[in-house]
């Protein structure tokens, strides 16, 4: 069985995500795949390299589902982000909230691809025709509150 949290260099599984979420109590699994698109910012990108501090990604991620819980405490919730190369069309990152109702899922799963963005120490390096970037990755401290309001924020909206 999968774990709840992973940062992998393993093809994403998602149907193994919802397993693990699924429960005779929900009404509702939300599913968010995160893929790498063709074009960013103008440019044909050719393929994204991911690469993350494992351990404290680990830690990020399992953070961000306690916060889940805190704030839904009944939606079950399993995030895996992938690491290495990644072509056109694959997922980076894969979000399965279970819940009673369907908000809730759809609030956890916003909710968790935000605080990604925020506090999770993955780098991107993105190849597009002509050259290469890296993007910016997590820059909050994972203790910030107002990151965390802004996370809410944008996930209750």
């Amino acid at each position: 069985m999968s774990p709840r949290t992973a940062i992998t260099a393993n093809v994403l599984d998602l149907p193994a995500l919802v397993r693990l979420v699924d429960a005779p109590e929900h009404g509702a699994v939300c599913t968010f795949l995160g893929l790498v698109r063709r074009h960013n910012v103008g440019r044909v990108v050719t393929h994204l390299v991911y690469e993350a501090y494992d351990a404290l990604a680990t830690k990020a991620l399992d953070q961000i589902v306690d916060e889940i819980h805190t704030r839904w405490p009944d939606v079950s919730m399993a995030i895996h982000h992938r690491t290495g190369r990644l072509e056109i069309g694959e997922a980076s990152v894969a979000i399965v909230a279970g819940s009673a109702h369907r908000a809730d899922a759809f609030a956890a799963t916003r909710f968790a691809i935000e605080r990604i963005k925020q506090i999770v120490p993955i780098w991107k390096h993105e190849y597009f025709e002509g050259g290469d970037v890296w993007i910016e990755g997590a820059t909050a401290d994972p203790q910030n509150e107002t990151a965390l309001a802004e996370a809410l924020r944008v996930s209750c909206a």
